[in-house]
């Protein structure tokens, strides 16, 4: 995979607002905690084994790492800044949390049969990573793969409602959640400022 310069990645808090800007977008902000900590709980009722990409702020991964069900939960970082920022807010962090430093792209290959319970997948990525068909018909198997009979894959929250074109093909159940949310006035990644927010939870069965 070829290699791009490190994208510039700032905490910005202001009047209240907490954001996590990476390459100069909003990639994650602290409103999102309350839908963070939904997807966290609905993961952590499918088993005790728990896979997460992308840190972010660490809202969901400290949720996932906390309860009580959770025997282990690793996360997959892209950068090396963002989880300094989670360390200098979390420097004790709990005992089943380790995070670990890779290419989701490149790392889900690596993944053992079978070993998680369930995956929470919140990366920051490029508009043209999401188009890309081909890649995600050659990765979302490998998602399948690793995740134990009963698991789950949940993506982050969407404001709009409808299934994800790119995870579909690979699950015959899906759940969906409905949420309300606030939004900052000044969020741009969102399908308005407020209303309804929708977890999907995909089973393998």
């Amino acid at each position: 995979m070829e290699k791009h310069p490190a994208p510039e990645i700032t905490l910005i808090e202001n009047n209240g607002e907490v954001t996590l800007s990476i390459g100069g977008e909003q990639a994650m902000q602290a409103w999102e905690r309350d839908l963070m900590w939904a997807s966290a709980d609905l993961l952590c009722q499918h088993g005790q084994d728990f896979y997460e990409v992308g840190l972010g702020l660490g809202l969901s991964a400290l949720r996932i790492a906390e309860n009580p069900a959770t025997r282990s939960h690793t996360v997959l970082e892209l950068f090396d800044e963002v989880e300094q920022l989670f360390h200098d807010e979390h420097p004790d962090p709990p005992a089943t949390l380790s995070i670990e430093r890779g290419d989701f792209f490149q790392r889900v290959f690596e993944l053992p049969d079978e070993s998680i319970d369930g995956m929470f997948f919140d990366p920051a990525l490029d508009m043209d990573v999401w188009k890309d068909e081909e890649l995600w018909r050659r990765t979302m198997p490998e998602v399948v793969r690793a995740l134990r009979p009963g698991g789950v894959f949940i993506p982050f929250f969407s404001t709009k409602p409808e299934l994800r074109w790119q995870y579909t093909p690979h699950f015959r159940v899906i759940r969906v959640e409905r949420h309300q949310y606030k939004a900052y006035d000044s969020t741009e990644y969102t399908y308005g400022t407020s209303g309804d927010a929708y977890i999907q939870c995909f089973y393998k069965e």
